[in-house]
């Protein structure tokens, strides 16, 4: 089988790598917009012709499913993909796991970007979702960036500046944004005793679920890794890509150019 994803930057590296946990056998093709990232700040319209740019360059060589790895494309180019590909290629979301988060915990705390913190999505998921637990948005200017740079002093420092906007003894902490997933280590040190909730696992059972494929150990060599940058297919993954686990995981298995 093989799986597309796409996302601004390497965000997708989290996703990627529950796919990859799923099933091991899986051909992953990771799409991103390297030039045009962070997609938060930009209008609606510009986003979903990016998402709508990768997307159709990762499909280009045939899928079997297609993740949109990021919050604000799901937010803003979901319907668009869903129009172009589907019924023939499934489409799937990324959604903040406000759900899972707010039904065990009474406090939680979404961190987002500034673009998402506040929005009419982010509110709608917390009415729709909240479940009575006391939510808290929290705005993570510049972390995105920094976890895009590799940029270990200006995580810290975006991290620092989260957690204190964070209230203590917070129960649940959702990562609101995927590039997120890639630093959870560091987030979870500044938040003591909250439990994270990212997307990447529910994604990667979800893909699965869409196109009736159960999980399964690995059984022989991992599938191959498709690297699409700006459209244009690359070697490998950017460096920055091999400071996270996830993408030194994926880094090790067979490329396709």
């Amino acid at each position: 089988m093989k799986i597309g994803l796409v996302d601004s930057g390497i965000g997708l590296l989290a996703a990627a790598a529950a796919v990859r946990r799923a099933r091991g056998d899986a051909d992953l093709v990771l799409a991103s917009d390297p030039q045009g990232m962070p997609w938060g700040p930009r209008s609606a319209a510009d986003v979903t012709a990016r998402a709508l740019e990768c997307a159709r360059a990762a499909a280009d060589g045939g899928l079997d499913a297609l993740i949109v790895a990021c919050n604000t494309a799901t937010v803003h180019a979901l319907p668009t993909l869903r129009a172009a590909f589907e019924p023939g290629l499934p489409v799937i979301g990324t959604v903040p796991a406000v759900k899972p988060a707010a039904a065990e915990h009474r406090t939680v705390a979404i961190w987002a970007t500034p673009a998402t913190t506040g929005s009419a999505y982010q509110r709608g998921l917390i009415a729709d979702f909240g479940n009575g637990a006391r939510i808290t948005e929290v705005p993570c200017p510049g972390l995105a960036d920094a976890v895009q740079a590799a940029d270990e002093a200006a995580v810290e420092a975006a991290v620092t500046a989260a957690a204190a906007l964070t209230p203590a003894g917070v129960g649940a902490l959702v990562l609101g944004c995927t590039h997120y997933e890639l630093v959870a280590d560091r987030i979870a040190a500044a938040v003591p005793g909250a439990e994270l909730y990212g997307s990447a696992d529910a994604v990667a059972a979800q893909v699965l679920r869409r196109i009736g494929a159960a999980p399964a150990a690995p059984a022989g060599p991992p599938g191959a890794v498709t690297v699409i940058l700006g459209g244009l297919r690359a070697a490998r993954l950017p460096d920055a890509a091999l400071a996270y686990p996830q993408g030194m995981a994926l880094a090790a298995a067979p490329a396709t150019t």
